[in-house]
């Protein structure tokens, strides 16, 4: 295959459908990961002029790495891994759930790692290989809500210096952290337009302003280690609760 080629996990909607487009509109191949949403990623890559939708779930360690494996020895120049899937779900900060805490850490944290790792170990590609993981703004500007998704994203966060060290010089690891873009959970369309606002220049920040950032980070000169904030300035902020929540008492 001439094309270089991109992995994008949880590329079937919502932030990860935007950044697959973006890779796709360049003359990439864009491999499409999905788990629960097969069907959809399946339509996807069909929908694209050099696509392919695999599914793993990443609460496998074993699988999330032979995927990894299986993609190496088909691809001839896989440039790009996004480590864009993670689970989202909501707990409490004065109370641990064993089962949401695991699954976070598994899916969030330990499993774009150990792909990373794969993939920097066996990928061929003629022009340098970049890693780019999801974090969150809320690295930078942390509340007590979803506690287990926070420190997973943390987790995550602390292997992009090591591993851009480890990397260095031919290879590159990035950190790329949204703010509020899409729907959370069970929020209306208006506490959406207010949740969405919360961040100094007061606007909403789109879906093709991250694919953007994850195209700059792919092909562009930032050096490795750094995170790179897509929010609408949201970390510079203080908020003592997720967004969804303080928009749910404007509301009110």
């Amino acid at each position: 295959m001439s094309r270089p080629a991109a992995l994008v996990t949880g590329g079937a909607r919502r932030i990860g459908e935007a950044i697959v487009r973006r890779f796709a509109a360049e003359g990439w191949h864009v491999v499409v990961h999905c788990h629960t949403s097969a069907e959809q990623g399946a339509e996807l890559a069909a929908a694209l002029p050099s696509a392919e939708a695999v599914t793993c779930d990443l609460a496998d360690p074993a699988a999330a790495v032979a995927m990894v494996e299986r993609l190496a020895g088909d691809l001839d120049d896989w440039r790009v891994l996004v480590n864009c899937a993670s689970v989202f779900r909501p707990d409490e900060v004065t109370s641990l759930d064993a089962e949401v805490f695991t699954e976070a850490m598994q899916v969030n944290a330990a499993a774009p790692a150990a792909m990373a790792q794969a993939y920097l170990r066996l990928a061929r590609s003629r022009a340098g290989r970049r890693v780019i993981e999801l974090t969150d703004q809320k690295l930078a500007n942390p509340n007590p809500d979803f506690f287990s998704y926070t420190v997973s994203k943390h987790a995550l966060a602390a292997t992009v210096p090591m591993m851009a060290m480890a990397a260095a010089p031919a290879d590159r690891v990035f950190a790329l952290a949204p703010g509020a873009i899409l729907p959370s959970h069970d929020q209306s369309p208006a506490e959406t337009e207010v949740s969405h606002r919360m961040n100094l220049l007061e606007r909403r920040t789109g879906l093709e302003e991250v694919a953007d950032a994850a195209w700059f980070l792919a092909t562009g000169p930032l050096a490795s280690g750094q995170a790179l904030f897509v929010d609408s300035g949201q970390h510079l902020l203080s908020q003592r609760r997720d967004v969804m929540f303080l928009a749910r008492g404007k509301q009110a």
